[in-house]
Order: C-alpha cells, then structure tokens, then sequence
C-alpha cells in the first residue's frame, strides 16, 4: 500500500470516530454533612474476548468490527469504540490530521498516525508503543489507556477476556485540601448462600480524582463460605495521596444446605495450575487405587532407536559411560552426575567406521548446562524436549573419521547434565558417552567402558508410546498411571556391554502420546505417589508445568493441570518422564456434574 493510500485510509476511518459520544447520566446526588458532598454514577461492566468480535457492555452483547487484539505480547483496543462505550470524545482534527480524545479526568491524548507520534497532555511518546492500524482501525495499547483513565482491570487467561468496571463521572467526598476522598462500594450477585456456594463481587470503588486505588483493605471476604450462618463483609479503599474512604459493609447469610464441600469447591473452581493440600485420610477416600481409565489401543513405536546412558548415573572416573551404534532414526538420552574430585568433560562422540561420508542431522533437542540441581535439569531438559522446536543441525563425519556430536567442557564436581537428542544418520554411526578431565580429552582412545551401578543403561528399539483412551465412560475418579511396570510395562531392551536384555525403568527417555476421545466434563489432577517430581505435561500443546516453583512431594499435594468441557472429540497428551523425578505418578479424571460453569 503507498503512503498516500495509507493516509487516506486512516484518515477516513478516523473520521469515523470523530462523533463526540455522550456520558451516561449521574445519579442523583446526596448531600453529605459540612463542606462536602458526595455524587454516585451508575457504573459501566465490560467484558472483551480475545480475537472474538462479541464484547459484552452491561449485560448487552456487542459485535464490533476490529475485536480485543494482541500485538508484540500486549492487547489493543479499538480507539473509537472504547470511546464510545467509556463516555469519552474520539475526534478527528482535519488540520492537524491527528486524532484526539479527552478523557474524563483532563487529560488530553493526540494521535498522529502519519508522524508515528503521540502527546499525552505534550508529552512525547512513539507511534509504534502504544498505538497501531489494524484492518484500517486504530488500536490503542489497553493497559496504556486503562493508566490514564485510572480503571482496574483483570484479565482471565483461561477465558481470555478482559473485565473492567467504570464509574463515568464519579464525583466523591471533597475535602479542605482539595482532593478527593475515594468511595469503597461493592456488590454481591445474592445475598443467601449455601455452603460452598461462590459467591459473586463487583468492586463498585473509584476514585473522584481518576488517580486510581493502590490500597484495598478487605474483611470478610471469601471466595465461598463453609460455616452456616450471617458473615459480614467490609471495604476500605486508599488513594495515592493516603485519602481513605469510609468503611463499606454488606452482610450475607449461608444456610446449612451444601453446594460444595471445601473438596469439591477446589475441584471446580481453583484455577488450573492451583493446589489441593492432601492428607491420607482425603487421598485413600478419594484418590488412591483408582481404576484406569480404558486405554483402547496401546502403540510400542519402533524404528527411532533409543540409547540411553544413566549407569554409572554418578561417575567417579574416566570411562565410556555407554556406546552403541545408529543407522538411520535415532534418540540419545543422558543422564549423569560428575562424582570426581576435579572437573571433567562430558561429550557424545560420533564415529563413521564405513568408508563413505556420512552425516548426522539432530531434528530435535533438550539439554540442560551442567547444573547442581538434579531436578531442575530433568525438568528443563523435558520442558525444551517437548517444545519440539523445529531444527536442522547437521554434523558430516568422513569415512573412517571420529567427530565430537556434543560437548561440555566445564563439568564441575557435583554438577549433573540431562540430555535429549533427536536425531537421523545417513549410515551407521557409533555414538559413545564419554566422561574425562581436559588432560585426558574425551577422545582418547585408551579410555575404557564404565562399570554398570545398577541404574539404567541399554539400547532400546522403542522411542515412543501411544495410547488410545476412552474418556467417556467413567462414573467415578480415574486414572492414568505413569512408570508403574504392572499398568504401565516398561520399555525391553539390550545394554551391549553387558551383553544382557534390560529394562528402561519408567521410561526414561520414551516420549508418551496420549489422546483422549470424548472425554466427560472433568477435572484433571496430577499426583506423585513415589517421590519427588518436577517436570513438565504438555496438554493440547500448552504446557503445564509441575510445579511452576519448586518440586511436589509425594501425597502431599495434587495439581490441577486441566479442565475439559464434555464437548472436546479429543485431548491430546504429550510427557516423557523427568530425570531426577520418581515414579510411579497419576492423572487423575475427576467427573464433574452440572454445577460446572
């Protein structure tokens, strides 16, 4: 598009916003004692879906042309239609071809899109930061407005909308120094609960100066309520300036009926990522030895050959860790912690014994530095594993030729490494896991294999495990167990050293899919059974980490990692289990009924 044609564009959709949109009416005003009175205004709901055209004003569904859009990671709002629905003019000024608003606090706003220029109050500020020209709209960055008309916000990321609440022109208590104090209000949607209940609040505060609230002081105030009886709730608000409001209360009454149990209410309503604290008596009654939900096919995945090098987990000499060969589709896994008193170097070395070149393309990649904490180089290796980032490195090696494939020169005493590689060869290569000091380098060829410590180590022809699951059966919590050899069998393989057939314990290295048909409406929680866990699940492609800080102990708290709606074909799982995690773990499906909203 030429400059010119742009210009006419958005002049001309500027023009559009230009008309000056009236403010809702004030209530009526009640006069307070001595020099001060106070006004109220009813105020304005708004409800903005993400990339969804629906905007819902008051209770009244709106369609607008250009909806609530994200640009470099933040939201934008059309410039016109907030104008309209807020109460404030957007005008188009023909000489200075800028657009204007002024908003209900004084302060001024021009926009000039063809000198990629904003003035707020002659304040300079670039184009491209707060504003843009989407579809022949102009959009204003949301936060940046939602700052200088002083309104709060929240945005829920699991319905991904924006809800705000404005009082057009509120008016509140003037005091003798000129400013004014702020007014706590707020509703509730009834005013008789039963246990459990949620309980609906609309913050109905606001500042008469438009200069925002920073302080809210809350009594009272739950979520639910699981004691019957009357319970009093209060507010107090606070201005920049230390104005604080008059105290504002409401009372509600619980009756004895019950909605939710204090479980029950975690399990519907706490937000996915959130915790249920665990206590034996609650795990045996609800969530231990639950029955599997019925898996309807099982897949074994051949053809990407999986070599796995964790034994000696804890090396305390120079060695070859393990060594094998690949032809074609392959994945190498490590996992080793450095026991020596000095620091070593830890590679993976490729050798073409063949007498034609041969090259070795990684598709796919988790690593993790040497680090101290065991869990967390589990955790971060499977969380880059799983991004499945799309790469394409490419390492030749000459006939007869021995080449380094990986390499970490700095591996200091009591660090561990965990790694990922995908990867295809056009020939056989041999691949070797090798520890040793700078002295010695990892490609002497005098170092010897390792001795076997009883952790794992072997060559295995599977990679990969599908599972088919019927999810819309089940009447009561079930489950789908992950490294328990009796539910879930453990990958065969063969460790070349020792010349014996060996077992991959809990399928280290061995990257699950999972898909869901039909799945009820349920809440699905995560629990450890055997020890520490730290690690990542990867659920319709978000991920869900295990916990976002920190680790999960054993039966002592269950993650809530997904909620499905009953109208889902399918949920589609991806995990592969964390080094330096244990196992067995759960997933548990817990059946929700209708009081799911």
């Amino acid at each position: 598009m030429s400059e010119q044609t742009w210009k006419r564009r958005a002049a001309a959709v500027l023009l559009a916003g230009a008309m000056t949109v009236g403010a809702a009416a004030p209530a009526t005003a009640e006069e307070a004692s001595g020099f001060s009175r106070e006004i109220t205004s009813s105020p304005i709901e708004l409800y903005l879906y993400l990339d969804r055209p629906e905007v819902v004003v008051n209770h009244e569904i709106q369609n607008w042309e250009q909806p609530l859009t994200v640009i470099n990671g933040s939201s934008y709002v059309p410039a016109r239609k907030m104008g309209e629905v807020l109460g404030y003019p957007v005008e188009w000024n023909e000489a200075e071809r800028m657009a204007k608003m002024v908003l209900p606090n004084g302060v001024e706003i021009r926009i000039d899109p063809f000198n990629k220029s904003v003035f707020i109050n002659e304040y300079w500020q670039h184009f491209d930061e707060v504003a843009a020209n989407v579809n022949g709209n102009l959009m204003v960055k949301f936060s940046w407005l939602m700052t200088y008309l002083g309104i709060e916000y929240q945005y829920d990321s699991e319905l991904r909308r924006i809800h705000l609440i404005y009082v057009p022109h509120p008016a509140g208590v003037i005091t003798d120094t000129g400013n004014s104090r702020p007014v706590a209000k707020f509703v509730t949607d009834k005013s008789v609960y039963k246990i459990g209940e949620p309980v609906r609040f609309t913050d109905l505060s606001y500042d008469p100066d438009a200069e925002g609230l920073p302080v809210y002081e809350w009594k009272g105030k739950q979520d639910a309520y699981f004691k019957a009886g009357k319970h009093e709730i209060s507010l107090q608000v606070k201005d920049p300036h230390g104005n604080t409001s008059d105290v504002y209360k409401r009372t509600i009454e619980v009756t004895r009926d019950v909605y939710f149990t204090e479980l029950e209410y975690q399990i519907y309503r706490s937000p996915v990522g959130s915790f249920i604290k665990a206590n034996w008596p609650m795990l045996y009654a609800h969530f231990l030895n639950r029955p599997q939900l019925p898996k309807t096919k099982v897949e074994y995945i051949e053809g990407r050959k999986l070599l796995l090098s964790d034994s000696p987990e804890t090396f305390y000499e120079e060695g070859v860790l393990y060594r094998d060969v690949i032809n074609g589709q392959g994945r190498l896994y490590a996992d080793h912690l450095n026991g020596m008193k000095e620091t070593a170097e830890f590679a993976i070395v490729a050798r073409n014994t063949t007498n034609r070149s041969i090259t070795v393309t990684t598709t796919r990649k988790g690593e993790v530095y040497p680090s101290i904490y065991a869990n967390m180089i589990g955790h971060q290796a499977s969380v880059d594993f799983l991004m499945n980032e799309p790469i394409s490195e490419k390492l030749v090696i000459p006939a007869g030729q021995t080449r380094i494939y990986k390499r970490f020169p700095d591996f200091r005493p009591g660090q561990g490494v965990n790694l990922f590689y995908d990867l295809e060869t056009d020939g056989e290569v041999e691949f070797s896991f090798v520890a040793a000091t700078k002295t010695t380098g990892v490609l002497n060829p005098n170092l010897k294999p390792l001795p076997f410590q009883g952790h794992i180590r072997g060559s295995f022809p599977v990679s990969e495990i599908r599972w088919e699951v019927d999810g819309s059966q089940f009447e009561e919590t079930s489950a789908l167990t992950f490294g328990a050899p009796d539910i879930d069998p453990w990958v065969e393989g063969y460790d070349v050293f020792r010349q014996q057939a060996v077992q991959a314990d809990a399928n280290f290295g061995v990257l699950y899919k999972i898909r869901i048909h039909k799945p009820k409406k349920s809440t699905i929680l995560f629990l450890p059974r055997a020890g520490v866990f730290k690690g990542p699940i990867k659920i319709d492609g978000e991920f869900v980490l295990l916990p976002d800080s920190g680790v999960i102990l054993p039966f002592e708290r269950l993650q809530i990692v997904h909620r499905t709606t009953g109208e889902e074909d399918y949920v589609d799982i991806e995990f592969t289990p964390p080094a330096g995690s244990a196992f067995p773990v759960d997933l548990l499906f817990v059946p929700l009924d209708e009081r799911a909203k």
